[in-house]
């Protein structure tokens, strides 16, 4: 492994402009995915995704769906527009409506201090409780709030902001098919291109689908302060296994068989369940796990992900996986050959490097 792998600049690559996604394909499953599980990367669409799969794999999605947590309000007294994200209960509990005091960024927040005040029309108003050092607040809606009308009259699927302004076409097209959980400020991009006809096509090859849900929240995004990446402290986020998926993934691994994680986020939980003993434990929790090349993943057979940010923890993940300079050779191909990345963009299916020199054909 390359000395510089702990250096953030080693993570770093050339993209244009021009790659980054502004919109989804159409239909879903027509982005393109690149497959890195042989010597040399294959080009393919996602409705070749099913024929990567074999019998007896148990493939993993998040059930998570993004909420219309980015508030718009204004400041009391004297106006002025505010931007509030509820990024979760304070007290690290699933999102619920009947919660009242929330984790939150802010904007402007030079404004927005400890004993601010915001009202959302006349449905509701909240206070700013405290400012933490990472810039987040905690914030209490007033007692008489209805966090459903709020949300409905005044919240907005927080669209990354590198796709542009948001509309109600890519709002929609921001959920996957799999969301049913809500507690999510940004979608499990992985799982965006699934479509009925490729989730059939699975289930015939004889392919189980079991869910979980993580709560996907800035930790996933925050860009890596430092110079390495071992000074980079992620944010907690929740992540609920059920039973049926822990004892799926428990009797494939103890079986010999594969299990498939659609996303950077399933993967996560599963691996930061299975730290313990090897084990994935069904139950609710939170983790802060960093992948970082070097990690000894207990769960993970194959990935399925989308292309990330150059520099950010998503990349570093990739990387751990599917090894340093395969996946960054890989990165900056792709970052010159059409694919479009980020949010609305294009899929990797990547494999580490000694599954696919051990593992034979078909097996």
């Amino acid at each position: 492994m390359p000395g510089d792998t702990r250096r953030v600049d080693a993570y770093r690559f050339d993209l244009p402009e021009s790659a980054i996604a502004k919109r989804p394909a159409e239909p879903a499953d027509a982005a393109r995915l690149l497959v890195l599980d042989g010597a040399s990367p294959r080009h393919e669409r996602f409705t070749a995704f099913p024929s990567l799969l074999r019998a007896g794999d148990v493939l993993v999605v998040n059930e998570t769906q993004v909420v219309r947590a980015r508030l718009r309000g204004e400041r009391v007294p004297g106006g002025g527009a505010v931007e509030v994200l509820l990024l979760r209960p304070a007290d690290g509990g699933p999102f619920d409506l009947r919660e009242r005091v929330w984790r939150a960024l802010v904007r402007p927040g030079r404004r927005l201090r400890a004993g601010a005040r915001v009202r959302f029309g006349d449905d509701a108003t909240l206070a700013v409780e405290t400012v933490d050092a990472d810039g987040t607040r905690v914030v209490r809606f007033a007692d008489d709030a209805r966090l459903d009308v709020v949300l409905a009259r005044h919240g907005e699927l927080p669209l990354p902001p590198y796709v542009g302004p948001g509309d109600d076409a890519r709002a929609a097209r921001y959920q996957t098919m799999f969301a049913r959980v809500p507690g999510s400020v940004a979608a499990p991009t992985a799982s965006l291109h699934f479509t009925p006809r490729v989730v059939d096509a699975i289930r015939a090859r004889g392919v189980e689908i079991v869910p979980l849900v993580l709560d996907v929240g800035i930790g996933t995004f925050k860009p890596m302060s430092g110079s390495t990446i071992d000074e980079h402290v992620m944010h907690a986020e929740r992540y609920a296994i059920p039973e049926a998926t822990a004892a799926a993934v428990d009797a494939a691994k103890r079986e010999g068989r594969r299990v498939v994680v659609a996303g950077t986020t399933v993967l996560r939980a599963l691996e930061a369940s299975a730290r313990a003993n090897g084990r994935v434990v069904p139950g609710t929790a939170e983790t802060n796990l960093f992948v970082t090349p070097g990690f000894t993943f207990a769960v993970a057979s194959a990935l399925l992900t989308n292309f990330h940010l150059p520099a950010s923890t998503l990349l570093v993940l990739v990387a751990a996986f599917g090894g340093y300079e395969r996946v960054m050779d890989a990165y900056r191909d792709a970052a010159h050959t059409g694919y479009r990345f980020y949010s609305f963009g294009d899929a990797m299916y990547v494999t580490p490097e000694e599954v696919r020199t051990c593992t034979p054909p078909g097996s």
